[in-house]
């Protein structure tokens, strides 16, 4: 009996330094990131957030000369994105710390349709990544600017084609933001929102 029941603590340590191991080369922070919101907004008025972004593949600028109300310029704009995050403790009786602040230095973005179709450069435009950097204290917030919608994108297919084709393509832009706490914990989250592409009526 003697002779089990050390067999049994023993495994039962060896279980658990697998486990502590394991959570060393996951790298798990002991806080989370957390969005709050996400919206984009057209290159031609980056100050219009909101949800869902018309995404505009063609502006007619009226401004400045030459460009007039008659003669419009016709211009590509990238579009831009907003997101609100959030720096959470996962164990709440624990007093936060600098080292619990959380940096975030890149994000990926990514395009898929509701039908399924879902092929880069054909059906939708490429998924990209870009850098961004901020640093949110425990328990603080921060709002994280991004490219939500490139420049080239809306020179390839299928945006390109959008330009004289009247038809709308809609999508769900995945958004996952990558950072690190002060000790080098990794941390992301991801968020999504709509995205519709068009040549939409100018004002």
């Amino acid at each position: 009996m003697r002779s089990i029941s050390r067999l049994t603590v023993l495994a039962a340590l060896v279980a658990l330094s697998v486990s502590c191991g394991d959570v060393v080369r996951d790298g798990k922070a002991p806080v989370m990131l957390v969005i709050n919101t996400l919206q984009g907004a057209q290159g031609s008025k980056p100050g219009s957030f909101g949800v869902p972004l018309n995404s505009d593949v063609i502006t007619n600028v009226t401004s400045p000369a030459p460009c007039t109300a008659a003669t419009p310029c016709p211009t590509i704009f990238n579009d831009v994105g907003q997101a609100a995050l959030q720096v959470v403790l996962k164990d709440v009786s624990v007093t936060p710390s600098s080292n619990n602040q959380v940096t975030i230095t890149r994000y990926h973005v990514e395009f898929v349709r509701s039908d399924g179709h879902n092929v880069q450069g054909v059906d939708v435009p490429f998924a990209f990544d870009g850098a961004t950097t901020l640093t949110i204290p425990a328990g603080g917030t921060g709002t994280v600017p991004f490219e939500l919608v490139r420049f080239t994108a809306k020179q390839e297919s299928p945006l390109v084609q959008l330009i004289t084709n009247p038809i709308e393509i809609s999508t769900l832009a995945t958004v996952t933001f990558y950072g690190t706490d002060v000790v080098g914990n990794a941390i992301q989250v991801s968020g999504s929102l709509s995205v519709n592409f068009a040549n939409f009526g100018d004002q």
